[in-house]
């Protein structure tokens, strides 16, 4: 009995795509939607903008992958495009506050957590004082604090230096240690945002 052939890497079908395949672009959203979907909205702390933000990455994905030259990860080149797609809403208009409910349920749609009170304000609170980083601040701390990149890998989402990425994380952080020092003792923090997250208390 044969064995089932081996999925396509992303390279491949990006390949495949540039010559005409209509269906090996649909199979790299389907890998890699959900992730750059959390990305937008951490970065972003708005549901309806982070959608918007994903849709027009892919848009921009699909027609610039002729660009795509094999130097990073097709997941590298991809998380590039959203930042950037989220970074260009923020410096175009302030986004708008979110209700209670709408990140909620956007944060259960994105990873599903145990029905717990305590960690959904911590999520609200560690999303809202997020906002008030400037861009460049708030997009490195969600790739290396909240989404758990090495330094090396944002930096490359980025496109800047590593050394960059240090420091905008220390800046980062250092603006929001008064804001969430009275998380300080709350374990479910790490929780909410990852196992990096507890730099965030920490400072």
């Amino acid at each position: 009995m044969n064995s089932p052939p081996e999925p396509l890497s992303d390279a491949e079908l990006l390949t495949r795509h540039l010559d005409g395949d209509q269906h090996a672009f649909s199979e790299i959203v389907k890998r890699h939607r959900d992730r750059m979907w959390a990305v937008a909205l951490r970065t972003l702390g708005d549901p309806d903008e982070a959608a918007d933000a994903v849709q027009d990455a892919f848009v921009s994905a699909y027609r610039k992958a002729h660009s795509f030259r094999g130097e990073a990860a097709v997941t590298t080149w991809l998380h590039r495009i959203v930042v950037n797609a989220c970074l260009d809403r923020m410096r175009r208009k302030s986004v708008r506050p979110v209700a209670d409910d709408e990140l909620i349920e956007a944060a259960e749609r994105d990873t599903p957590m145990p029905d717990q009170t305590g960690e959904r304000e911590v999520s609200m609170e560690v999303s809202a004082a997020l906002k008030m980083l400037p861009a460049d601040q708030r997009a490195a701390l969600v790739l290396v604090d909240m989404m758990g990149y090495s330094v090396e890998d944002a930096a490359q989402v980025l496109s800047v230096p590593s050394g960059t990425v240090k420091s905008r994380c220390a800046r980062g952080r250092a603006k929001l240690a008064p804001i969430l020092s009275h998380l300080r003792n709350r374990t479910d923090l790490t929780r909410v945002s990852s196992a990096k997250g507890a730099e965030l208390r920490d400072g």
